[in-house]
This record gives structure tokens, C-alpha cells and sequence, in this order.
């Protein structure tokens, strides 16, 4: 979509306004390769199949150099080698059509379709030598009768096929960030914003799948068998991860000082680095080194374990995380005292076994610390049977304890299921109150269907249920300006127009709710002692606060 269109009601299509379009716009009757290039190639069409191209090239680029890595394991490639040799003629194969598909379809491409001579252009073109060079090896080998082993390594090129997709980014990067200053660039590549564009995108997956790949790693080593066949990959490997994770360390603290809220030299770097996610990003990183300056002191080797703590890095983008931490900050109050109940039947449970097993089994229950960890598996309903009552007082009571322990930890689990679903409606509630706004006017500029993206991105909304809200909308928006033109008497005649008309009261509500400041309303009624008690607790309820 291009900045600074705007879209009328008229002519929405919620699907192209999501980007989702099911099909292409393009003429069948179009000429044979111009309709090929507009399927495959054209990244200026939305729908067509550009994307999940340059997806899956991607991705068999990026298999190509594990394998690459692999062949140099020899414990790993002699029994698979057959196995190897099948796979490099797959991806020489796909690499060829696409080299092939390309040469044919450049005149089509208004990279080279200006030129007097569009497939030299093509061939002359860096992207294009990359292309040839990456399959030219295996031809080589196949067809001359020279030793051509030295020139496998040139298969390594074809990681940089990967600059076919990273290259329009970065052109796309640099101008939406022309005039900003370094420290604003770094900051858009490492923080959301509206100018990181696809660059960002691409440097969250790139740390996303070296995420991954560590703490792959981390789970392969504690395999002895393949541990010790891949020792030095894994630390290569582990050295890497580290360097590219302290990198974007460093990089988030000296772009931090960009964001609302943390400006200063000192203090705003010093409260991004107490912030949950840049605090994991520092404990991702912190057990190499500590390894590395003080193991001739200590033997750190246990905090290798802590590698692990990288996965908790691809949280930070994860909305579900941010939903998790509102509906514990908002549930609060009642799970400390869900957890208050629960602990004062656990101790009683642990000093009831004490009491009455201890005479009997006094290697298990020797002593009430001791006897806790039975009353735990007992009241979660767990039971792993290393340690059971024998008396009869013991067993029946340990029966009825585990029909209580059902209900008591169910509490916790029912109250967060419940909360969560309470925030999701919330959530949409919010985006149906700005959506009333949003299409006040009949269009949509690009700043609001940005906002409207983003929001059923965060929400997870398909087509089909924001077309479904953006309808609801729209006819109730109908309604009110009905309504709004007719008296109360008049209203109350027909029952279904005062529902309507309730149902907007409290819409108007809610809206008037989320524009004021958290506590504000409240704080101002009670100090003038405007409303009655039963009537703040309606606002409460409305707002939905109880």
C-alpha cells in the first residue's frame, strides 16, 4: 500500500487491507513470460507467489551450509555420503531453474528491460554471476576429467544468494531512515518502529533462528555420542552465537536512548538494562565469558546449562508473553491469595504425614520439611509412588487430600485461563472503540490502516473476523446516528431501539474509560463524592474492573 493513500468505505477490502490477498490480480491472457514473471518474480504484486519463493530459496540456501559444514565432519559424512550427493543434485537442480527461470523472463524485469541487450544485462548483473557460480562447480566436476575437488569450496556462494532477499531491504532500509543519524538507524534496526521496514523483520529472524540453533546445541552436547564427534563444530558454533548476541547486546543499550522513556546518557541505558528482556539478553551471553576469564579459578563448566536462557530471547516479541505478564499484574491480588491458601494446606498436609507415618516409615518421613515434597505430588495429584502412607489413618487421609488438592490447585490455572480471555475481549474491545473513530469519516488514511494491521497482527485477527468487527461496527455506527436524531420517549417506545441504544451508552462508556488516565475518573469522583457507591461500582463494571 502506498503512504498517504486512503481508502474509502466504498472500496475496503479488508483482505488487501491486511495484505492478505487470496489471489493476484493478474490477467490470464497476459504473454506467456510476462505472466510467468508476474506470478513468480514480481515483488510489486501482493498475492502472487514472489514471496514464497524467495521463502523456500532461503531456506535451501541456509540447509546448503549446514550441509556444507557437515561434509567436513567425516564420522557424520562417510556413512551418508549417498545421502550428501542426493541432496547437492536436488539444490543444483532448483538452483538451475531459477537461474534458467530468470534469464528467460529479464526482459520482463525492469531492472534489465531498459537495456538494449536485457539477458547480458542479466548475466553481467552481481546477483546473476552469484547464481552461476554457486551451480558451476557441480557441472564442472561433471563434465571435465580434471580433479575439480578445490573448486567444491565455491559452493559456498551460495550463501550469498541469501543478499537477493537482504540487498531490497537494506535499499528499503536506507531510505526510509535518509537524514536520521547513526544512533536513530541502529535503533530502527533493533527496536520496532515504522521506520525499520523489512530489515528489522529479517534481523529478528536472523536472531530468532541463531536462538534456535544455540540452544539446539546446548541440547545435542549433553549427548556423548554426538558431543564428541561434533566437539569443536559446537564450540564454533557457541562462539559465534555469542559474538552475534552480544553485538545486538551492545547495539539495544546504545539505541535504547531513541525510545519514549529512556532518555539520558546514563539513566536511560541503565533502565534498559534492568528491564526483563535485555536482562535474559545479558544472561544469554554471561556464562561464556564468565568461562572464559575465570576457569583457571573455578570450574564453571555447570554454567553451561544456562545457554538454555537463550530461548527465553524469542519472547521478546512474542504478544502472548506481554498478555501473560498484564493478566498476572491485573490477577494478582486474588493468586497471592489463591497461593496463600495453598500454602497453609501444604505445610498442614506435610505436618499431618509427619505425624502420622513417621512412627511407621521414618527413613521417608523423617522430618516435615522432608515430608513436603509428598504433601506437593499428593495435592497436584502427581503421585510418582516413591513415597506413600502405610498406616490406615495415613492412607485415608492422603485420599482425601488428593481429592482436595484437584480442586485447590485448579484455582491458579481456571483464574489465568479466565483472565486471559477477559484481556482478548478487552483487547478487541479497544480496537472496536477505535474503529468507531477510524471510520467516523467514511475512509481510512494509511496511518490508520498501519494501526489497523498492526493491531490484528497483535490479536491474531483473520480476514474473516475483522471483516466480521469492521461490519459490526459500521452497523452500529448506523444505528447511534439513528438514534441520536430521536428522543428518549420516542426510543423507549420500541425495545429493540432502547437495547441498541443501552448497548451504545456503554459502548460510549467503555471509550470514555480508555481515554482518561488509569485511576483518574475514580480518584476525581471520590474526592468531589459525585457518585454513589452502587453507581461507581456500575462504572467499575463497565470498565470492567470487577
Amino acid at each position: 500500500m502506498e503512504n498517504n493513500k486512503t481508502i474509502y468505505l466504498k472500496d475496503l477490502n479488508v483482505a488487501s487491507l491486511l495484505g492478505k490477498d487470496e489471489e493476484a490480480n493478474i490477467p490470464s491472457d497476459l504473454p506467456m513470460r510476462k505472466w510467468l514473471f508476474s506470478w513468480l518474480l514480481d515483488t510489486n504484486i501482493p498475492g502472487n507467489m514472489a514471496k514464497s519463493v524467495d521463502k523456500w530459496l532461503g531456506i535451501l540456501i541456509v540447509a546448503n551450509l549446514f550441509t556444507l559444514m557437515f561434509e567436513q565432519v567425516p564420522a557424520v559424512f562417510e556413512p551418508n555420503k549417498q545421502w550428501f550427493h542426493w541432496f547437492d543434485i536436488f539444490s543444483v537442480a532448483v538452483f538451475t531453474v531459477e537461474y534458467l527461470m530468470r534469464l528467460y523472463m529479464a526482459p520482463e524485469d525492469p531492472e534489465f528491460n531498459k537495456k538494449k541487450h536485457a539477458r547480458l544485462g542479466f548475466v553481467t548483473s552481481p546477483f546473476a554471476i552469484i547464481d552461476f557460480l554457486a551451480v558451476a562447480p557441480f557441472y564442472l566436476q561433471a563434465f571435465l576429467p580434471v580433479d575439480l575437488r578445490v573448486l567444491r569450496a565455491l559452493r559456498l556462494l551460495r550463501i550469498l544468494k541469501l543478499f537477493r532477499i537482504v540487498v531490497p531491504a537494506y535499499k528499503d532500509f536506507q531510505t526510509l531512515n535518509a537524514g536520521r543519524t547513526f544512533r536513530q538507524k541502529v535503533h530502527a534496526l533493533v527496536f520496532p518502529s515504522k521506520f525499520g521496514g523489512e530489515l528489522q523483520k529479517l534481523f529478528d529472524i536472523f536472531i530468532g533462528i541463531w536462538v534456535m540453533l544455540s540452544v539446539l546445541a546446548v541440547i545435542l552436547e549433553s549427548v556423548q555420542s554426538i558431543h564428541y564427534i561434533l566437539n569443536l563444530q559446537f564450540v564454533i558454533l557457541d562462539g559465534v552465537a555469542v559474538a552475534i548476541f552480544s553485538l545486538e547486546y551492545f547495539m539495544r543499550l546504545y539505541a535504547c536512548v531513541e525510545e519514549p522513556g529512556h532518555k539520558g546518557s546514563f539513566m536511560g541505558r541503565f533502565k534498559q538494562a534492568k528491564s526483563p528482556a535485555t536482562f535474559i539478553d545479558f544472561i544469554a551471553i554471561l556464562p561464556f565469558f564468565l568461562e572464559v576469564f575465570l576457569h583457571h579459578l573455578l570450574d564453571l563448566r555447570f554454567l553451561r546449562v544456562f545457554r538454555l536462557s537463550r530461548l527465553l530471547k524469542l519472547t521478546r516479541n512474542s504478544d502472548a508473553t506481554d498478555v501473560l505478564f498484564r493478566v498476572i499484574a491485573r490477577e494478582w491480588p486474588i493468586m497471592g491469595a489463591a497461593s496463600f491458601i495453598m500454602g497453609l494446606l501444604l505445610v498442614l498436609t506435610a505436618s499431618l504425614g509427619y505425624l502420622l507415618e513417621h512412627d511407621a516409615q521414618p527413613e521417608k518421613f523423617e522430618n516435615i520439611p522432608q515430608s513436603i515434597y509428598w504433601a506437593v505430588i499428593t495435592l497436584a495429584s502427581v503421585g510418582y509412588g516413591d513415597i506413600s502412607p502405610v498406616t490406615p489413618l495415613g492412607r485415608a487421609m492422603t485420599s482425601i487430600l488428593a481429592l482436595l488438592g484437584i480442586g485447590i490447585f485448579a484455582i491458579p490455572a481456571a483464574l489465568l485461563a479466565s483472565a486471559f480471555s477477559d484481556e482478548l475481549i478487552k483487547d478487541r474491545e479497544a480496537l472496536k472503540a477505535n474503529l468507531f473513530e477510524i471510520l467516523k469519516d467514511g475512509k481510512i488514511v494509511e496511518t490508520e490502516a498501519q494501526f489497523i494491521r498492526e493491531e490484528a497482527q497483535r490479536l491474531h485477527l483473520t480476514v474473516e473476523e475483522l471483516n466480521a468487527l469492521i461490519d459490526t461496527v459500521m452497523k452500529e455506527r448506523e444505528i447511534e446516528d439513528n438514534l441520536k436524531a430521536l428522543p428518549i420517549h420516542t426510543i423507549a417506545q420500541r425495545p429493540e431501539h432502547a437495547i441498541e441504544y443501552f448497548k451504545t451508552s456503554i459502548s460510549e462508556l467503555r471509550q470514555l474509560g480508555m481515554q482518561m488516565k488509569p485511576g483518574e475518573f475514580e480518584e476525581t469522583a471520590k474526592a468531589a463524592d459525585r457518585l454513589t457507591a452502587s453507581e461507581m461500582a456500575l462504572w467499575q463494571q463497565i470498565q470492567g474492573k470487577s
